[in-house]
This record gives C-alpha cells, structure tokens and sequence, in this order.
C-alpha cells in the first residue's frame, strides 16, 4: 500500500475518533443542561467531520 495513503487513513481514523469522543460529551452535556430536548439535538462534528476525505483512495485495489 502506498504510505500516503496509509497516512491518509490514519488521518481519517484519527478524525473519526476524535469527532466521536466530542459527540459522546456533547451527549452528555445535553442531558445534563437540557435532558427534555437531548434526544432530538443534531449531531454537529465541526472541524472533526471526514465527509469530505471520503472517495480519496480510490484506485484500482477498491474498483469492482
């Protein structure tokens, strides 16, 4: 595998992870500051979003 493109998978995982532990507390502190409303408040990852990292490693190990 290429290591830039290892690198950028780790990147991505790396991102991914951290916008899951910054979803988990903003969870939580919905549930403390306002627990009628959390359930219905959105997600928002902000600069831990990887919507756009997705499609880069396309080649020709991944086509069908």
């Amino acid at each position: 595998m290429d290591p830039t493109k290892r690198e950028q998978r780790q990147t991505k995982r790396d991102l991914k992870r951290a916008g899951s532990q910054r979803r988990r507390r903003q969870w939580k502190r919905d549930l403390r500051e306002n627990p009628e409303e959390a359930p219905y408040s959105e997600d928002d990852f902000g600069r831990y979003s990887t919507a756009e990292l997705n499609g880069r490693d396309r080649d020709g190990t991944r086509r069908r």
